[in-house]
């Protein structure tokens, strides 16, 4: 499994949000308090923002807690929407780089806290199509990018991905945080989330970043559009767990 959060809001420095919180992203990673599944991220960790209108992103193999290469780099930098991700490396999966969240199309940034079965749902991805790594949050996020490019809101463009995944995949673990830098959209489905409003912005996290008590709990199975003032939550449809059908030669889990 993985962390990941987002800030939106008024600019704000990198290193703050990354490495300053006493249960930020490093501790998080290290020993996760809420985490369902796995007990340690330490495959990498990666960070986006946005510089004027287009996203610039930082990604790394090193355990975040190890990591000092990005760290002076990340004093010198503001950004009004931030998204990092520290990343557990599913079994089997590749540890590279391009592995690594948070990915982008050069207008969006992407994470997973999750899993679901590249084998199930590749044939979603329209022909001709390519995933920047052979991990399932590259492949989720393809599908997303090939989604968008036909204009729809970006809230229920992540929605319907979501159903058309679990659909297919009823194992599947879709905590997804997507921003096109004047919105952050997540989801929750079987893992964690939470988020935080403050004067200046919204803080959405994977879990808390403190022991702060003024963090707010998003129920699972539920929706989070949150910008620089506001945020709303709903719920997204129960959709009955179908018996999966199983492809040649493999085994459902369970």
């Amino acid at each position: 499994m993985c962390r990941h959060f987002a800030w939106i809001g008024a600019p704000r420095n990198l290193h703050a949000l990354l490495f300053e919180p006493s249960y930020g992203l490093p501790e998080q990673a290290r020993l996760p308090r809420w985490q369902q599944v796995g007990l340690v991220n330490k495959d990498g960790y990666g960070a986006g923002w946005y510089d004027a209108s287009r996203p610039e992103v930082f990604r790394t193999t090193t355990p975040i807690w190890e990591d000092a290469g990005f760290r002076p780099r990340a004093r010198a930098l503001e950004a009004a929407c931030v998204v990092g991700a520290a990343r557990a490396a599913s079994p089997g999966m590749p540890l590279e780089v391009a592995a690594n969240a948070p990915f982008t199309d050069g207008r969006h940034l992407f994470s997973l806290n999750g899993h679901l079965s590249v084998e199930r749902n590749a044939a979603l991805l329209g022909p001709g199509r390519a995933t920047e790594s052979d991990v399932d949050s590259a492949l989720l996020a393809a599908l997303l990018w090939e989604r968008l490019e036909d204009g729809g809101p970006l809230d229920t463009t992540v929605e319907n991905l979501l159903y058309a995944i679990v659909e297919r995949d009823a194992t599947a673990c879709l905590n997804m945080l997507v921003s096109d830098g004047h919105r952050v959209v997540a989801t929750t489905w079987a893992e964690t989330l939470c988020y935080r409003e403050e004067p200046d912005g919204v803080l959405v996290a994977s879990e808390p970043h403190d022991d702060r008590d003024d963090w707010t709990t998003v129920p699972d199975r539920s929706l989070l559009v949150a910008d620089a003032s506001s945020v709303t939550v709903r719920g997204l449809d129960a959709m009955p767990a179908a018996a999966p059908t199983v492809l040649p030669g493999e085994t459902v889990p369970g």
